[in-house]
C-alpha cells in the first residue's frame, strides 16, 4: 500500500532538520510516490539539500517528485501536509543578542531561547513569517496540516491556534531526555549500560551521543507518560513495558542517591513539587522565578550553561559542507538509512490513512487532556495518530502548584504572542512583566525599548 501526497518542507536548508526530514520521508515505503516541494530562502543552502534529495530519491527508488522553491507561497498548490522549521536567522548571533540585551540593564536570564525576556525576542521574530505562510495556506491550502519544528514551540504553535483556521501540530524530542533520566537512575534496575562522561543533560554534542546511547536502551523497557508545555513537562507515569509494573517509586528513591552535582536544578524542583520535570537544567531554568537573582547567582550554584553559539555556529556550516558531499557523490548515504525525522513521518504516513500511531510528546490546543489549564491553551501530551487526527490523551489534573507555574507560562505566552501579531506594545509590556525572570517595570520598560529598536528590522508590525 502507497499513500502518496504532497509534502511541503519550510526551511529545508536546516543541516541536520532538513538531513534527517527528507532522509526519513524518502525512505518511507507508504509515501513512495508523493511530491516533496523543498523550500528555503537561503538559495546555496537549498540547492545543496535539493541535490541530495534527489539523490537520496533515485538510489532508494523513492519515486517522488521532487521541487526546490526559495518562495513558500509557489509550493503551497495541493499540499496537504507543511513541515516548518523556519528561523529568522543569524539564528546564534540573535539568540546571544537576546540574552545580552537584557543584562545591560541587570536580568540575567539563564539561557534566553523559550522563556524569560528571550524567549519574547525569539518568539515575535518568528511568529511574523510563521504567520505569512499560515494566511497562505488559509487562501491556497485551507485544509492542510501544518507540522511544526519551529521554536518557542508553544508559542509559535499558540500564534497558530488561536489566529488561524489551520490545524497545527508542534513536534519536539525533549521527551527523551525524560529516557535518559529514567535510564541513568535506574540503570542497574533495568540492566542499562550506561557509558562514562555523562554529566548531565546539556546542548553538546559530546552529551547529546552519550545520552542517545543510554535512550536508545531504555526506550524497548520503559514507557513513560509526560504532560505540561513544551520543555517544561513533567512524568506523571514511568511503567515497565513487559510487565506494567510501576517504577516511579523506585525511580524516586534512586534518584535521591545520585550524585546531588547532577542536574541539581532539576533535583530541587522534583523535591519541591513531587513530580519529575522532564527538559533538563538548560530548559526548565527558563520558565522559573529562582534562577536570576543578581545577589545569590543561583546560575552558578545549578552550574547553568549558556548555549555555546560560536560552536553550533560552526557546525551548521561545517554541517552543511558534509550535505554538499553527499550531494554531490563525494561521501556515502549510509549513515542517513538511520535519521529519525522526529515524528513528522509518522505524523504524515498516519494522518494520510497509513494505519494509527502513539505518539510520547505533540502540542495541540488544550481540549480537557490536562484537566486544570486553560482550554485552547497549546500543551503537550502524549497522542493518537490516524487518519481521523492528532487526538490527544486525557492525563487529568496536574497537581495545583505545577498548573500554577504552567498557567502563568501560558498567559506570558499569550500575551506575547498577540503583541507580535497585532504589533501591540502594551501587550509586549504586559508579557515581560507577567514573566518570572522580571522584578522591576522600569527595566521591563528599558528591555522592550531595546528589543523593539534593535530589532525593527524584524519587527515592522511595532513601528506601524
Amino acid at each position: 500500500m502507497t499513500l502518496p501526497t504532497k509534502i511541503v518542507v519550510i526551511g529545508a536548508g536546516s543541516a541536520s532538520f532538513g538531513e534527517n526530514t527528507l532522509s526519513a520521508l524518502l525512505r518511507s515505503k507508504l509515501l513512495c510516490g508523493s511530491t516533496l516541494a523543498l523550500v528555503d530562502r537561503n538559495p546555496k543552502s537549498l540547492d545543496i539539500v535539493h541535490r541530495l534529495a534527489n539523490r537520496l530519491n533515485a538510489e532508494w527508488d523513492a519515486n517522488f517528485t521532487i521541487s526546490a522553491h526559495t518562495q513558500h507561497k509557489e509550493a503551497l498548490e495541493g499540499a496537504e501536509f507543511i513541515v516548518s522549521a523556519i528561523e529568522v536567522g543569524p539564528r546564534e548571533g540573535l539568540w546571544r543578542s537576546d540574552y545580552e540585551i537584557p543584562r545591560k540593564y541587570g536580568v540575567r536570564q539563564p539561557y534566553a531561547e523559550n522563556g524569560g525576556p528571550g524567549g519574547f525576542a525569539h518568539a515575535a521574530r518568528n511568529i511574523g513569517p510563521l504567520m505569512e505562510i499560515v494566511r497562505d495556506m488559509e487562501q491556497i491550502c485551507p485544509d492542510a496540516w501544518l507540522i511544526n519544528f519551529t521554536n518557542p514551540m508553544t508559542r509559535i504553535c499558540d500564534a497558530v491556534n488561536r489566529h488561524s483556521e489551520i490545524r497545527t501540530v508542534g513536534l519536539c524530542h525533549q521527551i527523551y531526555v525524560g529516557y535518559a533520566f529514567v535510564g541513568i537512575t535506574l540503570a542497574e534496575d533495568l540492566d542499562i549500560e550506561v557509558p562514562a562522561g555523562i554529566e548531565g543533560m546539556h546542548a553538546d554534542l559530546r552529551h547529546h551521543a552519550l545520552r542517545a546511547q543510554v535512550i536508545q536502551q531504555v526506550l524497548p523497557r520503559v514507557e513513560i507518560t509526560a504532560a505540561g508545555l513544551n520543555h517544561f513537562t513533567w512524568i506523571l507515569h514511568i511503567r515497565d513495558r513487559e510487565t506494567g509494573e510501576n517504577l516511579y517509586p523506585r525511580f524516586r528513591e534512586r534518584f535521591a542517591s545520585l550524585d546531588p552535582n547532577f542536574e541539581p536544578l532539576t533535583r530541587d524542583v522534583f523535591d519541591a513539587f513531587g513530580l519529575f520535570p522532564v527538559p533538563g537544567d538548560t530548559h526548565l531554568c527558563e520558565y522559573l522565578p529562582w534562577v536570576c537573582d543578581p545577589i545569590t547567582k543561583p546560575w552558578e550554584r545549578y552550574n547553568i550553561r549558556l548555549y555555546d553559539w560560536d560552536l553550533w555556529s560552526g557546525m551548521r556550516d561545517f554541517s552543511l559542507d558534509r550535505l554538499n558531499e553527499m550531494a554531490d557523490g563525494r561521501l556515502i548515504i549510509d549513515s542517513l538509512m538511520d535519521t529519525d525525522s522526529e515524528g513528522a513521518l509518522e505524523m504524515i504516513e498516519n494522518l494520510a490513512g497509513g494505519g494509527s500511531h502513539y505518539h510520547a510528546a505533540a502540542n495541540r490546543p488544550n481540549i480537557g487532556q490536562i484537566a486544570n489549564l486553560p482550554l485552547g491553551a497549546t500543551v503537550e501530551t502524549p497522542v493518537h495518530v490516524s487518519s481521523v487526527g492528532v487526538n490527544p490523551v486525557h492525563v487529568g489534573a496536574l497537581p495545583e502548584p505545577v498548573a500554577e507555574l504552567l498557567r502563568r507560562e501560558i498567559t506570558v505566552g499569550q500575551l506575547c504572542v498577540d503583541a507580535a501579531i497585532e504589533g501591540n506594545r502594551e501587550k509586549a509590556l504586559q508579557s515581560l512583566l507577567l514573566d518570572p525572570m522580571i522584578t522591576d517595570i522600569r527595566v521591563a520598560k528599558q528591555i522592550l525599548d531595546d528589543y523593539l529598536t534593535t530589532y525593527k528590522e524584524y519587527l515592522p508590525q511595532f513601528w506601524k
